[in-house]
């Protein structure tokens, strides 16, 4: 058994002390601008990749996959990430191209979930990410067969060299198989943590990714 592993629910002189100056209700007309003032105060107040997220999708046989990546760009067209398409989530999202998200930024005591369609984006959109990453990162993204089996570290470590050769001081090309998918959200979620497990919830949907929102508060 691993209870002693496991942190028991806060008490009530805990749960008055976490929250002596909690915030306010989370209230908002519209969920884009709601979410970049939340990453803001994560990119203030997260000590290590405030932009992480959450990944989930589904493989042929309907068995959820998730990982961490990171966001590299939002509007209101979607949220950017960008990865091989040969690897495990790109061969899922050429599948089936649906996607859910999940902030987590534990030191503001607050997530935000998004669900929505996925698509890839523009050539123009990828080449200009991949060429503003540093030079070792671009040389990985065709040196890594990612998701696949790996003999060794020695292995992937003769690849990065072998391809460091090859494109020598020149310029790198984005690998064809590396790129960016947009998750188009159909529903976002704005979650905050509140006393005694009462959380605060606001969800925002839409039928299409062109539609309008509507706005709903949950039961926690």
């Amino acid at each position: 058994m691993t209870d002693s592993l496991i942190p028991p629910s806060p008490s009530a002189d805990e749960y008055a002390e976490a929250h002596a100056a909690h915030e306010a209700e989370i209230d908002a007309g519209e969920p884009f601008a709601l979410f970049g003032q939340w990453l803001k105060d994560a990119v203030a107040r997260e000590p290590n990749d405030p932009n992480a997220m959450a990944v989930a999708t589904v493989d042929a046989d309907g068995l959820p996959d998730v990982r961490m990546v990171l966001l590299k760009d939002f509007d209101e067209d979607g949220f950017v990430f960008y990865t091989n398409t040969l690897s495990a989530k790109g061969q899922q999202l050429a599948q089936d191209p649906k996607a859910a998200l999940l902030f987590h930024w534990k030191s503001l005591r607050r997530q935000v979930r998004i669900r929505g369609d996925v698509t890839r984006v523009s050539d123009a959109e990828a080449d200009a990410y991949f060429h503003s990453r540093a030079r070792q990162s671009q040389i990985g993204a065709w040196a890594s067969d990612q998701s696949r089996p790996l003999e060794d570290r020695f292995a992937l470590e003769k690849k990065v060299a072998e391809y460091g050769l090859k494109f020598g001081l020149g310029k790198i090309a984005r690998p064809p198989h590396w790129t960016g998918f947009r998750v188009a959200p159909l529903s976002i979620e704005f979650w905050r943590d509140k006393p005694f497990r009462l959380h605060d919830r606001l969800q925002f949907r839409r039928e299409t990714t062109q539609g309008n929102w509507s706005r709903a508060r949950l039961y926690p």
